[in-house]
């Protein structure tokens, strides 16, 4: 069985690791050559049916006949070229033949441009020139290979015949490289369409991106609920609380599968996935059913939400949720127990959202002010921006707005999440 490597050698023309091949000869026998050879006789093969039909090769001088023939050449491929499907057909071809080392480097698109065009031109010209002149050297070689060995001066000729042999399958190799570097230059990717890939690949690293954040929000949020409920339901032990802390898993586990299965979707790229069946995105409306998870979970959520329906557009909508999802997650997860107090509003064309929740091992003192215990400010007050945090950041840059976090300034003793949010996207 041919190794990984040796297959590779006979596409690529080098040597594969351990081959005893030496590196002059390599290149011969790879299939590679032979297939971009194949390439230039077909090149060769149309100049050859042309000069049959047109001008033919009658008593005519042999300059006549050769000038009249590149001319209708020329003429003939620049027509051909003019088709958009031409620039299509010959990007496969070359591909298939001619063995780049990154297929993307020939394009396979129509013409779009009459630059495509002017290319394509270019190329399929170039392409018949060449063959032609591979062809006609390699006939001249067989044939005076064949008189000179079969000639009188044989003797002379066979010690030489490696070496013209060599030389012979050096050129084809040039001959084969040559045409592939015009097909790279002249059938690759126009400008414009290099920009539309790199487009392409930012829009799916975004895509990507988002549906990590879309992930880690909803996941995180239902790990972190499920292990309060779990660890709660095990120290109390009462009966009923256990059988509500089940439930509360159970639902936030459902949630967490329905929102696993609509990222699936998406990454298929399934048809129900383009048409939006089972895409739908939680949206702020159901803010409620989320506050009463972490109400289950054992912190009071004291939630104002003074938005009027229709107003925020679903995008910013979906978004909105998610922000709120990991300010309650990580309210949960760093301060388990501690009020929660959210407030969403609607101000000055912007959605101002905030989440605030006391961080563990912060009490007051009699002045009011926020006083830590012994061993407990740390834990709050060393918080540092993860992976949640600076989701929330992202998705507030991508709409155009800004988002903060810390310990307020106040000296209540509270930890801070702050977004704000332009109603209209892009300003």
């Amino acid at each position: 069985m041919p190794t990984i490597a040796a297959l590779k050698s006979a596409v690529s023309g080098t040597a594969a690791p351990g081959s005893r091949a030496p590196g002059i000869v390599a290149p011969l026998t790879a299939g590679a050559t032979y297939a971009r050879l194949l390439h230039l006789l077909v090149g060769w093969i149309f100049a050859g049916i042309v000069l049959m039909v047109y001008p033919g090769t009658g008593d005519k001088g042999l300059g006549e006949i050769l000038m009249k023939s590149i001319a209708l050449d020329t003429v003939l491929l620049a027509l051909a070229a003019l088709i958009p499907a031409a620039r299509r057909a010959e990007g496969v071809q070359a591909r298939l033949l001619l063995v780049p080392d990154r297929e993307e480097d020939i394009a396979t698109e129509p013409s779009r441009t009459w630059a495509d065009r002017r290319r394509t031109a270019g190329w399929v010209i170039g392409r018949v020139a060449l063959g032609s002149a591979v062809g006609f050297a390699l006939v001249f070689a067989l044939t005076a290979g064949y008189q000179g060995l079969t000639g009188p001066r044989a003797l002379w000729y066979l010690p030489l015949s490696p070496l013209m042999a060599l030389g012979s399958g050096w050129f084809l190799v040039y001959a084969g490289r040559l045409q592939l570097a015009m097909a790279v230059r002249l059938l690759g990717p126009s400008p414009a369409e290099r920009l539309a890939e790199a487009e392409l690949r930012a829009e799916r690293l975004l895509e990507r991106n988002r549906l990590a954040r879309e992930l880690h929000d909803s996941i995180g949020h239902a790990l972190t609920v499920t292990v309060l409920q779990a660890g709660a339901a095990r120290e109390v032990g009462d009966p009923a609380f256990v059988a509500k802390a089940l439930e509360v898993i159970e639902e936030t586990g459902r949630r967490a599968m329905d929102d696993l299965e609509r990222t699936l979707v998406l990454l298929r790229e399934t048809p129900a996935g383009a048409n939006g069946v089972a895409t739908e995105q939680p949206g702020i409306d159901q803010l409620p059913a989320l506050f009463d998870t972490a109400r289950a979970a054992g912190s009071p959520v004291d939630a104002r939400v003074e938005v009027p329906p229709g107003t925020l557009p679903g995008v910013l909508s979906r978004e909105s949720y998610r922000i709120v999802q990991e300010g309650v997650t990580n309210a949960l997860k760093y301060a388990p127990g501690e009020p929660v107090d959210i407030r969403i509003a609607v101000r000055d064309g912007l959605l101002e959202l905030s989440c605030a929740n006391r961080l563990p091992g912060v009490g007051r003192s009699a002045d009011g002010t926020a006083r830590a215990s012994v061993g407990g400010a740390g834990r709050g007050a060393t918080r540092k921006g993860g992976k949640g945090l600076r989701g929330i950041r992202e998705r507030a840059t991508l709409l155009g707005g800004e988002a903060t976090a810390g310990t307020s300034e106040d000296g209540s003793g509270q930890w801070v999440l702050t977004v704000r949010l332009p109603l209209r996207l892009g300003t």
